[in-house]
């Protein structure tokens, strides 16, 4: 193993991890205004989007469910899945488990929506250069998670 494989000490761990902060920050507002020219044609927003594209991957949901895989307040997500409803992308349907909570579901509207709108994406995300490799796209992906684990168990009062 040589020096560049071995874990970082905290100090220069916390510097490296900034910088990484700062390129997923310029990299989300970069996106997040690709994403809103595409909204300009679809009609969707990013927070809809983001609704649809759970309920897409794991089926019928409730919002408080949805709140906390998005970490987002339960008010926004349901002012997000209200406008997919008033789209017909969506709909509201009973919960068997729990009659307070009703079930929201994709519909086929929304479904072909949320499949354009992915289409879209990743024919973008195909034009990244960089000659990227499969294990630096998965060592990026390990240390993300780990920032991630991070904010689930750090409370900054």
């Amino acid at each position: 193993m040589n020096d560049n494989d071995a874990p970082l000490p905290p100090d220069e761990l916390g510097h490296h991890v900034s910088e990484v902060f700062d390129l997923i920050g310029a990299l989300y507002r970069r996106g997040l205004r690709k994403i809103e020219q595409g909204e300009q044609v679809e009609g969707v927003s990013v927070g809809v989007r983001s609704v649809l594209v759970l309920l897409r991957r794991y089926g019928a949901m409730t919002v408080p469910q949805m709140g906390r895989i998005m970490a987002l307040t339960r008010q926004f997500v349901q002012r997000m899945v209200n406008d997919a409803v008033a789209g017909g992308w969506a709909e509201v349907t009973p919960n068997p488990a729990h009659q307070r909570s009703s079930l929201i579901r994709i519909t086929a509207t929304g479904e072909a929506l949320i499949d354009a709108i992915l289409a879209r994406e990743h024919a973008l995300n195909r034009q990244v250069g960089g000659e990227l490799t499969e294990a630096e796209l998965r060592a990026c992906k390990r240390v993300l998670k780990e920032m991630l684990k991070t904010f689930d168990h750090v409370d900054m009062d």
